[in-house]
């Protein structure tokens, strides 16, 4: 049996911040074009997206470099002072721990690929310990090289991250954007996170295997 390697998606998979984001995305889009996104164009046009091609879309043009550094530095902000003010919820879903150090005790390779921008990963990676479970050079982010999902770039690179190919990865996802960037990615097994969405939205996806609520029931997952 050849080994297989994790990968996660991080916000809406491991960390269940989806609202947050959608909230400080709401103030932003507000900004931007002078009205909020709508629910179709949060799930559509906004998860899983870099945030300079979110800000495209809302702007209906290409943003200036510096148009892209102050409006993702304002739209982050916003998003970690909800995080700082609602420590009860600034978690890791439900059974991820777990998961985790069990992956860990059975060496089986794994990493994070997130479009969150580097303020915000080196939020998760002080706040949630990140480097007792991952190896924090192996995680892929945005970092303005990256084609957003759903292109599958960042797949592929978390894939050779950790020397596993596509076809021998199982990966963790909750947006649309990412899901198609898996499946083109060339990913074996995807599995999705319901953690904002219901079941029920993910059911008609046919390169979905597995749908989960939680972390809890891992072992039957990989």
């Amino acid at each position: 049996m050849k080994q297989q390697g994790i990968i996660f998606d991080f916000n809406g998979t491991l960390f269940w911040d989806s609202q947050k984001h959608y909230d400080a995305w709401y103030e932003m889009s507000k900004r931007l074009r002078g009205s909020p996104f709508n629910d179709y164009e949060m799930v559509h046009c906004m998860f899983g997206r870099t945030n300079e091609n979110i800000m495209e879309y809302a702007m209906g043009r290409k943003p200036t470099p510096d148009e892209v550094k102050k409006y993702s530095l304002e739209k982050e902000l916003i998003y970690l002072e909800m995080c700082e003010n609602d420590k009860e919820h600034t978690k890791l879903a439900q059974g991820v721990e777990k998961f985790l150090d069990y992956i860990c005790e059975n060496n089986i390779p794994h990493t994070i690929a997130t479009m969150s921008e580097k303020i915000n990963v080196d939020y998760y990676i002080k706040v949630f310990n990140l480097a007792k479970w991952f190896d924090i050079d192996k995680i892929v982010y945005s970092d303005g090289t990256i084609p957003g999902k759903p292109e599958p770039d960042i797949y592929l690179i978390a894939a050779k991250n950790i020397g596993i190919e596509p076809k021998n990865c199982i990966v963790f996802e909750d947006a649309i954007s990412g899901i198609k960037a898996a499946e083109s990615a060339g990913i074996g097994k995807i599995i999705a996170v319901a953690s904002k969405e219901p079941v029920s939205f993910y059911k008609t996806i046919d390169c979905i295997s597995n749908i989960i609520t939680n972390f809890n029931d891992f072992k039957n997952l990989i």
